[in-house]
């Protein structure tokens, strides 16, 4: 005979935390494991300090302005007399240093009329910053 003043007992509820734990682990193993899979670089490596450079542009490279004139060493240049002033060698790639400011319409463009002057790959040089 069941005792009328006591309650009956309601099956105890499992925490979710135990669910939360095993995928927190999982996780933690997981980056353990993908942190070892890149090679570190080698103790004994120096790396080059680019600190002190200063930002000029290459001397043989042709500088569009932010205003879209293109210049070579100081002095202003079209596309096709800085081609034809080049050897068959020096066409293969002809590097170009644009303002940051330019206009993506002058760099297209000029980017084409040295192609079309003869420039078989046109090379854009910017600032590389590594964080």
């Amino acid at each position: 005979m069941a005792n009328p003043l006591r309650k009956p007992r309601s099956p105890t509820r499992l925490e979710p935390t135990i669910a939360l734990i095993n995928i927190v682990f999982l996780m933690l193993i997981f980056f353990l494991i993908a942190g070892t899979i890149a090679a570190p670089l080698s103790s004994d490596l120096k790396l080059v300090n680019t600190a002190d450079l200063d930002g000029a542009e290459p001397p043989d490279a042709l500088v569009l302005s932010s205003e879209g004139a293109l210049s070579f060493q100081g002095d202003p240049i079209s596309p096709a007399e800085y081609v034809a002033g080049l050897s068959q060698a020096e066409r293969a790639t002809v590097r170009l240093v644009p303002d940051r400011a330019a206009a993506a319409a002058d760099l297209v463009r000029i980017g084409a009329e040295l192609r079309n002057a003869g420039a078989l790959s046109v090379r854009i040089v910017t600032e590389r910053a590594v964080q």
